[in-house]
């Protein structure tokens, strides 16, 4: 006889054993105990009894045993599914009783694996029940639409449009905004792009190929800003193609062009040319620039600096071909002398400035006459015409043999229309020519006599006297002048109020007894030159106070400072770290405001100073925090560097004590590095540093 079966889902009880008085062991089985299922299992254990229950078939809908459409009604409907979950049944089974098989039996091992994967082995833990009434091999049963039941045609339309717009949707919309704008807009869009980024964007498309060569966007052509970045057949290209275009063209220094070919192409595209830059192309052939010359005869600036084609013939083009001439630069032209200079003063009427440096004859009388006859120029450039004399600088401003005024004992002649004139590195020049300057000449606002050694106070005394919009006098390397010439004259002349620009490098004989009225009067200065001179620290001060008065100060703190003046003092032996520290201070003064108790104002003026190579990294450094307005910072770094200093000097005494003040002064001199450094006051570990011994500035 087989043995009962136990039910699934239930496990062994241990037997219970009994022993007796006698000492027998007798073994009674216990009743089996279901273990109990938890979370998914427990889930599983439910579906599965549910889903083999008999009682659950009775609730299916049954099958419609009337047509499932009416004929009178049109539907769009192209598929009805009318499956079911049981069996199929006939329409006598509607009304019976007797329980039919429901299609979720037993679930096989291949279903359960399939709609779960991750419990292939949860057959073990769940109960088996047999489903009773199951019909093998039921499937749902679908229904077609009739035949009879046909499409509307609005529906098919509307299907069609629905399709239409979907793929008018999905289509990419063809944005033509570029081809379609005028094309004197895209000109003028593509005129902000600089030269570099117009050669760049050429190989973008052929149509900005073609815009980025527009003549019409090169009618300026600057080549000294970019002539490294880009190759000679791309200038040659650019050259060639806006050339009509072009007005005006700088090529200064461009070596893209030296080359004949490319000269060549430079001179038959360009013919409209108004400013032309030539300087330092010195392999620039002399016929190509006689035929430059030639076709552009609207030129009215000129510059052919250091150019050897240049030659007498050259400047006999020039004055033939250009009437409108305005400014003329042929400086450091070998082949040019008084020839060259006369027949261009001759043939161009409106010339009015000239720049003739290092050019040869200038001691001629007949071209000085030449010059003193047109009276058009304004600006005249002799710097380095070393045979100028004083005969000659005479008849250029007085003419020849002029009547002379009996009470003033002055030349009755047409005031000059100069206003900058440059007679520096003249070396024959003295005090009788140059005194020829004075009282004919109102309008002058430059002046350079540089290296003049001849000169004496005699020969400024009336130019100072009679030129009041003077604003730029430079009078370097002047042996002979003294400080009788800043006080009596300089400090108290018309243009003291006016003067801009001074330079009094390398005059000896000058110190702070002239140089305080100076800067006392002449507040307007912004640059000032006084290397090599006797000065000392006062006229640092009073340069300091000067800017100080002058500027206006501001509550606001977000406010930056500018530069407003620029002092130059090396080689100044009387300039110690004291008057450097003083315009230091100047400049990082933050003070209570006057009328505002509680609040303080700020400087909008500081001092750019160039001293003593020994001091200048400390004055550079103090410079950019002021500029970027943290005058804390900077006035911190003027303390530390001042004890650093008085601490330097301390330690070279003798005497007790030495040992002490050297302590302090390598101390001092460790704050003063971290100031500089911007490590004061931050955490970690400081660079370890070397510092030499300290020594008296």
């Amino acid at each position: 006889m087989a043995e009962p079966q136990e039910p699934a889902g239930t496990v062994d009880a241990p037997a219970m054993v009994v022993v007796g008085q006698d000492s027998s062991i007798t073994t009674q089985p216990e009743a089996p105990v279901a273990t109990k299922l938890k979370g998914r299992h427990r889930l599983l254990q439910g579906i599965q009894r549910i889903s083999s229950s008999p009682s659950l078939t009775g609730l299916r809908r049954s099958r419609s045993v009337s047509a499932p459409y009416s004929l009178s009604t049109r539907s769009s409907l192209s598929c009805v599914s009318l499956a079911v979950a049981g069996p199929v049944r006939t329409p006598h089974s509607q009304g019976s009783s007797t329980p039919q098989a429901s299609p979720l039996g037993q679930p096989s091992s291949s279903s359960s694996t399939t709609e779960f994967p991750l419990f292939e082995s949860i057959e073990a833990h769940l109960p088996v029940r047999n489903a009773q009434g199951c019909v093998p091999g039921s499937a749902h049963a679908t229904a077609p639409v009739p035949a009879d039941i046909k499409l509307g045609r609005s529906d098919t339309q509307s299907k069609s449009r629905s399709r239409a717009a979907s793929a008018a949707a999905r289509k990419k919309l063809e944005f033509r905004f570029w081809d379609t704008m005028p094309h004197e807009i895209q000109v003028y869009i593509f005129s902000f792009l600089l030269p570099k980024e117009l050669v760049r964007a050429s190989r973008v498309s052929k149509s900005f190929y073609r815009f980025c060569f527009d003549g019409q966007l090169w009618t300026s052509l600057d080549a000294s800003e970019f002539y490294k970045d880009i190759p000679a057949d791309s200038l040659a290209r650019i050259i060639s193609s806006a050339g009509p275009f072009i007005k005006v063209l700088n090529l200064r220094g461009c070596v893209q062009v030296e080359h004949y070919k490319r000269a060549e192409v430079l001179v038959k595209a360009c013919k409209n040319l108004m400013n032309a830059t030539l300087e330092g192309c010195r392999n620039f052939q002399k016929g190509t620039l006689h035929s430059l010359l030639e076709t552009n005869q609207h030129l009215v600036y000129l510059n052919l600096t250091g150019l050897t084609a240049v030659s007498n013939k050259s400047c006999k083009i020039i004055a033939e071909s250009c009437p409108q001439l305005d400014t003329l630069n042929i400086s450091w032209c070998g082949k040019v002398d008084h020839r060259g200079i006369y027949s261009v003063i001759s043939g161009c009427p409106k010339l009015k400035d000239l720049r003739a440096g290092e050019i040869r004859g200038f001691n001629n009388l007949g071209l000085a006459l030449r010059i003193f006859q047109t009276n058009n120029l304004e600006r005249l450039v002799l710097s380095g015409c070393a045979e100028l004399t004083d005969e000659a600088l005479e008849v250029m401003l007085h003419g020849k043999d002029p009547e002379m005024d009996i009470l003033t004992d002055l030349p009755i002649v047409p005031p000059r229309k100069l206003r900058h004139l440059d007679l520096s590195r003249c070396s024959r020049l003295t005090d009788k020519g140059v005194k020829a300057i004075a009282h004919l000449t109102p309008d002058l606002e430059g002046l350079q006599l540089s290296r003049c050694k001849l000169l004496t106070d005699a020969a400024l005394e009336p130019i100072l006297a009679s030129t009041p919009r003077l604003s730029h006098l430079e009078l370097e390397d002047l042996e002979e002048l003294t400080n009788d010439f800043l006080i009596e004259h300089l400090a108290k002349a018309p243009c003291a109020g006016r003067l801009e620009h001074l330079s009094l490098s390398y005059c000896e004989n000058l110190g702070d007894a002239g140089m305080l009225p100076v800067m006392q009067k002449c507040t307007r200065l912004q640059n000032i030159e006084l290397d090599n001179t006797r000065i000392s620290d006062l006229t640092l001060a009073e340069a300091a106070s000067m800017v100080n008065k002058r500027s206006r100060r501001v509550m606001e703190a977000g406010r930056k400072p500018q530069v407003t003046l620029r002092m130059v003092v090396y080689d100044c032996q009387n300039v110690t770290w004291m008057g450097i520290r003083e315009v230091l201070f100047r400049n990082a003064n933050v003070k209570p405001a006057v009328g505002h108790p509680g609040r303080v104002s700020y400087p909008t003026e500081s001092i750019s100073l160039k001293c003593f190579y020994g001091f200048q990294m400390t004055v550079d450094e103090h410079q950019k925090r002021v500029l970027r307005g943290d005058f804390d910072s900077a006035a911190t770094l003027e303390r530390r560097w001042a004890d650093y200093m008085q601490a330097s000097e301390e330690a070279g005494m003798g005497g007790s004590g030495h040992r002490r003040r050297r302590r302090r002064a390598r101390e001092a001199q460790a704050l003063h590095m971290n100031e500089e450094d911007g490590t004061l006051g931050q955490g970690g570990r400081r660079r370890a540093r070397t510092m030499g011994s300290c020594l008296v500035m």
